[in-house]
């Protein structure tokens, strides 16, 4: 369980402190706007209405005793910029800053973010991966060229193993795991065959990917 200090109760925002709440972790949430605080409230441990640029009411939030620090503002990116460094200047350990544009992601890590997330911009294109290719069933980004896919398997695979397949030495892909039913299979080897009902995890460079199963 981490202590977390949640700055911005959006949508996002909220969204965060919903699974974080699922997750079991301490949360601070923190907004400007009372009606976000009171409908936040019996999903955190604690909330408190201020305003994040304002260098003594962060202050009063003892930065420096939370693992992480999140800020979720989306609509204010000048409020953003200077609560992210506000945070660091103060002793936060960890601070994670929402960017909505690359410029904005440059000037937040030049100015105390450690890592920025991009809601819109990850969505777009897991949305864009996932729904213009029929057999694609999830995809995980790991970074700028890697990341893992949830696919059918090809019919051309079906009944096949993944010895016949070879698709590490052909394409220098992973298989990671299987699923049938729900249900999770990490136990994959070369004699482990592929039936029409299996969906299969794959890791691999995304260039390969999307050779490999035509995205």
């Amino acid at each position: 369980m981490k202590s977390i200090l949640l700055i911005g109760l959006g949508r996002f925002g909220k969204h965060i402190a919903m699974q974080l709440n699922v997750l079991g972790h301490q949360v601070m949430a923190v907004d400007h706007n009372e009606q976000r605080v009171n409908d936040t409230l019996p999903i955190v441990t604690n909330a408190q209405i201020g305003d994040s640029t304002n260098e003594e009411f962060l202050n009063s939030l003892g930065i420096g005793n939370y693992d992480v620090c999140i800020v979720a503002i989306g609509n204010d990116f000048q409020s953003s910029l200077e609560t992210t460094s506000l945070l660091k200047e103060h002793g936060a350990k960890l601070v994670v800053s929402r960017a909505e544009r690359d410029v904005h992601a440059k000037f937040l890590l030049r100015n105390g973010a450690d890592e920025v997330v991009y809601p819109e911009k990850q969505m777009a294109k897991w949305t864009a991966i996932r729904y213009s290719a029929d057999h694609i069933l999830d995809y995980i980004e790991l970074d700028d060229s890697h990341a893992i896919l949830e696919v059918s398997v090809p019919k051309a695979w079906i009944g096949m193993s993944v010895g016949q397949i070879d698709i590490r030495k052909k394409y220098n892909i992973n298989i990671m795991a299987v699923k049938q039913n729900g249900k999770m299979n990490m136990m994959v080897t070369p004699d482990t065959v592929l039936t029409e009902d299996k969906t299969m995890l794959v890791l691999g460079e995304y260039k390969a990917l999307q050779k490999c199963f035509h995205i």
